[in-house]
């Protein structure tokens, strides 16, 4: 209930100030934000990939994108997990600190976009919270939501990413990562802003 209070006169590290100077003015780019975890719990489960790409203008835009494994190791070793998926990756590897770093810099003021994104944003939060820093300040849209709004469907049952890329016809892709995903999102959008006139 007094949670504010903890932030009051809190001295945060200098990529989260700079993060929170970012919000004086409106942002017209998106983020597409795409997570795995090792589970939904903010307590117990850690990230261990982020992947996005950002929406500008109506594209996605491939070479604006972050991408990269978090090392986890005392996590797996812990609770007896195989790393070998990341030692075979050649994808940028970074220890969680510096994974949220650098997450953080790359998303800025955005606007997130994301499929059930509020779960991505509660696991972030929960790793932000471990660097003593507050939570992240993003408006956020969710696919499924929009979806929702566009049909006028008023019944609890979420789709799943697969069939709202059925729904609206984008074509399957033979992987099914977390950056595949993301891009996945990305088309998914972009449909869905324009159909729903969103600017």
């Amino acid at each position: 209930m007094l949670d504010w209070l903890k932030h009051i006169n809190k001295e945060y590290p200098e990529f989260w100030n700079d993060y929170l100077a970012k919000f004086s003015k409106k942002s017209k780019r998106y983020v597409i934000l795409s997570t795995d975890a090792t589970g939904n719990s903010t307590e117990k489960d850690v990230i261990t990939f982020i992947s996005a790409f950002a929406v500008e203008d109506d594209a996605v835009l491939i070479k604006d994108s972050f991408e990269t494994i978090l090392l986890q190791y005392r996590f797996l070793h812990d609770n007896h997990l195989s790393n070998e998926y990341i030692i075979e990756s050649r994808l940028l590897k970074l220890s969680e600190p510096e994974a949220l770093k650098s997450f953080i810099e790359y998303l800025g003021n955005a606007i997130i976009v994301g499929h059930q994104v509020q779960s991505s944003v509660a696991m972030i939060n929960a790793t932000l919270e471990r660097l003593e820093c507050g939570k992240l300040r993003n408006e956020a849209l969710d696919i499924d939501i929009m979806h929702r709004k566009l049909n006028e469907i008023t019944d609890d049952k979420e789709l799943s990413l697969e069939e709202l890329a059925d729904f609206y016809k984008i074509q399957p892709t033979p992987a099914d990562t977390t950056t595949e995903k993301a891009y996945k999102i990305a088309l998914l959008f972009l449909k869905l802003k324009f159909k729903l006139g969103l600017k």
